[in-house]
């Protein structure tokens, strides 16, 4: 469990990527000491084992490790949103730290290894050595800070390019299923059936059928790919199918709607409501229940928008999961939900009862943030 946990914030292809460039800095300086040595030989006095033994080879494995750890304390910081006021001042903090630490490691390696004699062992001059790096240690710090923040920006960047492609995916795959649906042999069967019927006994409502299907599936052909839309239009779009369902079913059905009128510039997901009111009617109707009724609500609570569609129909006999599993829109419409608000959302289709106890009916209830207003 604990290297679960230390594995949700230490990302090694970042920690490789720090390491990478720690390595570069360190042969740079080996490529600077080179030089030095062949053409000022006095002003380089340990040999190449002491410099990359004690000089490279310690510092590279404590600046990574030290890195590593400010790799992972970024992470945290960005996941609670501090300001950048109080983030830089952080790492202003940890960038001197790393040169006290190495300061300390280094005069402990002298002294453990011989380097140093502990009775020679002075603080001051182990703080001059430390104040005559401090800018470089700085300036090496917030490089490789720029580099873990660079890393996690491009991954964030990928990712939500990545999660609005899926989504995009999602929304077409929902248009498509639910014009395959809506062209099955028995809906437009019984769509063109009903206008046969009503083109001699009442022509004008006969046309206005005909410009309803068109519209709906124009609308679900040809709308714009945005994954929400407002609410406004998304009850225009429902109104076509609503007016179909309405000559099929004739008096058997009954549509009510309780919508809040301030919270038309809502933003929804796009065709959210179709999908609900289809497995509705279609659990909703039996030999005991030949007429329905549909109320539709669209109401505020607290923060959260609550998106109602109630039957007074026969009762479900599966749970809420399984009918989500085994219906297609219903299960496209709840993954739409997970990507849009991630866990932020709730869905749910259960058994209603009145006063008495008695089967009332069947409700489809999503709650979803209602922060997001159309531009």
């Amino acid at each position: 469990m604990k290297h679960s946990s230390f594995n949700k914030y230490i990302d090694y292809k970042l920690v490789l990527l720090l390491a990478g460039f720690y390595t570069l800095f360190d042969v740079v300086y080996i490529v600077k000491l080179a030089y030095f040595r062949l053409h000022y030989p006095q002003a380089v006095k340990e040999s190449w084992l002491d410099i990359l033994l004690y000089t490279i080879l310690i510092d590279w494995f404590v600046v990574v490790t030290y890195m590593t750890f400010i790799a992972i304390s970024t992470k945290r910081l960005l996941n609670k949103n501090y300001s950048w006021v109080r983030i830089i001042s952080i790492h202003t903090l940890f960038s001197l730290l790393i040169g006290l630490i190495i300061r300390i490691i280094f005069d402990l390696f002298g002294i453990i290894f011989g380097y140093i004699e502990p009775a020679e062992y002075e603080v001051s001059e182990s703080m001059s050595r430390f104040m005559s790096v401090i800018d470089l240690n700085f300036l090496i710090y917030f490089a490789m800070v720029f580099i873990i923040y660079t890393y996690y920006y491009l991954k964030q960047v990928k990712e939500t390019e990545k999660q609005k492609n899926l989504l995009e995916t999602q929304l077409v795959n929902t248009r498509m299923k639910m014009l395959s649906s809506q062209l099955q042999p028995h809906f437009l069967f019984n769509t063109l059936n009903s206008i046969s019927v009503l083109a001699d006994l009442d022509a004008a409502k006969a046309k206005d059928t005909i410009a309803d299907l068109s519209d709906f599936l124009r609308q679900i052909l040809y709308s714009s790919d945005d994954n929400e839309i407002p609410l406004e239009k998304e009850l225009r779009t429902l109104e076509y199918y609503l007016n179909i369902l309405n000559v099929r079913f004739s008096g058997d059905l009954k549509i009510v709607k309780k919508i809040n009128k301030k919270l038309l510039n809502r933003k929804i997901p796009a065709m959210l409501l179709q999908p609900l009111i289809e497995n509705s009617i279609k659990h909703g109707y039996s030999y005991e229940h030949s007429e329905l009724e549909i109320l539709i609500s669209i109401q505020q609570e607290g923060n959260q928008l609550v998106i109602k569609v109630e039957n007074n129909g026969q009762p479900i006999t599966q749970p809420s999961e399984e009918l989500m599993q085994k219906g297609v829109g219903l299960a496209n419409l709840r993954d739409r939900l997970k990507n849009l608000y991630g866990k932020d959302f709730f869905f749910q289709i259960s058994n209603k009862t009145d006063s008495a106890g008695n089967h009332a009916g069947v409700v489809t209830v999503v709650k979803i943030p209602s922060g997001r207003l159309t531009v």
